[in-house]
Parts: C-alpha cells; structure tokens; sequence
C-alpha cells in the first residue's frame, strides 16, 4: 500500500519521539486496541483518523492535531497574530505532555524485572528493573485477570522445565499479591536451590504442610518442600511468546 502524506507523518513522528513509542504503545495511548495504527498505516483502515483520535494520538506525539489531518495545508499567520499562535503552540505541547502514555488513566504500566534470589535462603528477594514498562489497558488487567497493575511484574522464562507449556524466553506476568498455592497453578518461586517457575499444589494432610512442585516437561522429577522451605514470589497469570 502507497502510503499518503498523513500516514508517513504518523510514522515520521513515532519514529522521532522522545521518550520512545511505536504503533502499538500509541494505539492504546488513543484508547484503541493495539494493531489500530497498525491497520490505519498499512491496510488504509480507518480511511481517515477520527478526530477524537486525531486529538489523542497528537497529544500522544507532541505536536498540533493539524499535523495529522488529510491534505491539511500549510497555515499562514499574520505578523499580528504570531505572538497568540505561539501561546496556542506552547499550550498544545504543555497538552501532549500530559498525555503520555505513562500517566494514561486507562492504561497500566509493568515492570520488567530481573528477580534475585538473595543470600540465606531466599527469605528476601531483590529486583531489579530490567528493559522498558509493558503497557496493558487497565480494563482487562481488572475484568481479565483480577489484578491489579501495582502487583504484577514480567519475569523472563529460562530453561525447559515447563515446556510446553513455557518455553525458554517466554515473558509471564506474575501477580506478586497471589502466593497461596491454592488453587494449584503455575507460580515463580525460590525452592531453596534457584528461582524457578513451576506447578504448586498444596500436599493435604501434611504436618507441617508441603507442597508438590511440578515440571510441565516429563525429563524432570516431581518433588516436595515444606510451606517454609520455598519462598513464592507470586502466581503467573499470563504469558507471551514470539512467533
């Protein structure tokens, strides 16, 4: 598809952003799903953008809503009214500034961390910010997974204990705030040994009580530890993968 001078200008601007974004960061910055750029861009889908998201993707990139309109021309100002289209200018930046993606009400920012298992028994867990914040619509964090966005980090997946059901590089978002291993699932946790991502069931009828820890792949043996032998950061409840 021949892109016109308003779909070039989108990608001009995103390209140019700082701080960073792509299509995806600024669909969901105008209140759509995430490929909605996407389809605007390369599929001619909406033919034109909307003039709400016109407004919010302009806010999103920090320059004036005229910027993005179909064949809009250039506006010429007089010597008289340069000085009020500079204030409009400078409000319109002040505008874009407040609506960055990161205080977005609508939408929720997660850390990626890298997790350490800290000396004498993983008692204590360190974490360390590790590459950018993953965007989620609050509504589907809420209505989805029952989380919410202050709980929740994104941890790397390495090994292939749990295959197939996660494989080595898979991203899981673990909600910190779930650590009971009831009902059974999938949870990060330190099992006096490393820091592991498995399937938890509680042992019933054990004193003190245990749990089973459990491998997705069948080349690894099913083990137990006592409830105060394992530290449990939280329950994974998503995950993504590259295709």
């Amino acid at each position: 598809m021949k892109l016109d001078p308003t779909r070039r200008r989108v990608l001009e601007l995103i390209a140019h952003r700082d701080p960073p974004t792509d299509l995806k960061k600024a669909s969901i910055a105008c209140g759509k799903n995430h490929a909605y750029l996407h389809q605007f861009v390369h599929r001619g889908t909406p033919r034109k953008l909307p003039e709400d998201v016109r407004h919010l993707l302009a806010g999103h990139l920090g320059v004036d809503e005229s910027e993005l309109r179909d064949s809009a021309p250039p506006r010429v100002v007089s010597s008289g009214a340069r000085q009020a289209s500079e204030m409009t200018t400078r409000r319109a930046v002040t505008y874009a500034r407040a609506l960055t993606i990161d205080n977005d009400p609508a939408v929720a920012a997660v850390p990626e961390v890298h997790i350490i298992a800290s000396a004498g028994g993983g008692s204590l867990m360190d974490q360390e910010q590790r590459g950018e914040n993953w965007y989620f619509p609050v509504s589907w964090l809420h209505h989805e997974l029952h989380a919410d966005a202050d709980n929740l980090r994104i941890i790397s997946i390495d090994g292939d204990s749990m295959e197939p059901i996660l494989e080595a590089g898979d991203k899981i978002l673990v909600d910190t705030s779930r650590k009971a291993p009831s009902p059974p699932g999938i949870f990060v946790l330190f099992d006096g040994m490393g820091l592991v991502a498995k399937q938890l069931e509680p042992v019933p009828n054990t004193e003190p009580a245990r749990v089973l820890i459990r491998s997705a792949n069948a080349r690894y043996q099913d083990y137990e530890r006592t409830v105060d032998e394992v530290s449990i950061i939280g329950r994974v409840v998503w995950f993504a993968r590259r295709v």
